[in-house]
């Protein structure tokens, strides 16, 4: 008996040696420093989550950082990481156009760069680069604000006023491009008109995505051109922006009494945008699970620290300036009142009692 307990004991502790070791080895692979620009949005909260998660389960070390939409501050923690040592940088920039010096410091260091659903621009230092398609997030933003326009208001015409992201974010440019892919041929014939007559990324951009700052020129618009007009919908590119547009609405009656509420986009489907969606205010969002695009990063982080080569499904789209970065597209998805639950709640992303 005596011999059998001292059996089992020895092979118990040369188990746990043997788990210490796997232990020990699985976190061994190294460390990923992940730059991300805000906790100001829901989104970006979930994307540093998901990687961290992630990055853990596949036996990485992360270094999480978040700069607050301060641009020296991003490069200051970028810098860092690179002193430290880090084996892979995944960057969300700021501003796209900043990191140069930053990736040539990397480079040296024989760190490999991914950029993370923001393109970093002017660099040849970036390896790859993980997002969604973003020019067809803008499709799907113009389609549903086309489809609730014909829901609410007939068959026109509409007077629609136009907002853009943030000109130093380079997905800015491919949402509003994709939106008015589908727009343009509408205003050419007449069918939708834009009073205020801003259009193109340098009169609509909205500068870090500010939700203040579209609250601030939807109120402007509505004074100056819409005081014995409608306006009949908005185009905007994300659920922040559309949050302050839809207050500056709701400020001067639209949603209230026999005054529809105008047709409003967005992006990201943060939680008060679904209420929103919910309560017949904002219109339509569009969703891009942060948990499959954290996947993708990780597989991709994976592939080089292993020799390989990452997957990637576009090697054309996105030109930085300096070379073409090849590039992994994840698809996005339409949301508004009819599928909301099926897609948000279906795939986990949100559980019911967090939206009603």
């Amino acid at each position: 008996m005596r011999m059998w307990t001292k059996a089992l004991a020895g092979l118990a502790m040369a188990a746990t040696l043997v788990a210490g070791s796997v232990q020990a080895n699985a976190q061994d692979k190294g460390t990923i420093g992940i730059a991300m620009p805000t906790k100001s949005s829901a989104r970006w909260i979930s994307d540093g989550n998901s990687m961290v998660e992630q990055f853990k389960a596949a036996g990485y070390e992360t270094d999480l950082q978040y700069a607050e939409d301060d641009i020296p501050n991003q490069l200051a923690q970028i810098e860092n990481m690179i002193t430290k040592g880090v084996n892979v940088l995944v960057i969300a920039a700021i501003d796209g156009t900043t990191l140069s010096n930053a990736l040539e410091n990397a480079h040296a260091a024989d760190i490999k760069v991914i950029a993370y659903d923001r393109l970093i621009r002017d660099s040849e230092h970036v390896d790859y680069y993980a997002t969604f398609d973003n020019f067809k997030v803008g499709v799907q933003q113009a389609n549903s604000l086309v489809a609730g326009l014909q829901e609410r208001f007939g068959e026109g015409p509409y007077n629609v006023e136009l907002f853009g992201g943030s000109p130093d974010d380079n997905n800015a440019f491919f949402f509003y491009d994709g939106a008015m892919s589908v727009l343009q041929p509408m205003i050419d014939a007449g069918k939708v008109k834009v009073l205020s007559g801003q259009m193109g990324m340098d009169k609509v951009g909205t500068l870090r995505w500010d939700g203040a700052v579209a609250q601030a020129r939807m109120d402007n618009l509505l004074s100056a051109y819409y005081t014995n007009e409608r306006v009949h919908g908005v185009l905007s590119p994300y659920d922040g922006l559309s949050i302050g547009i839809l207050s500056s609405l709701k400020g001067v009656g639209y949603g209230s009494g026999d005054m529809e509420m105008a047709i409003v986009s967005g992006q990201d489907a943060e939680v008060p945008s679904v209420k929103s969606i919910l309560a017949g205010e904002q219109y339509s969002t569009v969703f891009k699970d942060t948990r499959e695009l954290a996947r993708v990063t990780v597989g991709m982080v994976d592939a080089l620290m292993g020799g390989g080569e990452p997957e990637i499904n576009d090697t054309k789209t996105y030109n930085n300036g300096v070379k073409v970065v090849p590039s992994y597209l994840l698809e996005p998805v339409s949301v508004d009142k009819s599928n909301w639950e099926e897609i948000l709640v279906g795939s986990g992303y949100y559980t019911k009692e967090q939206i009603q």
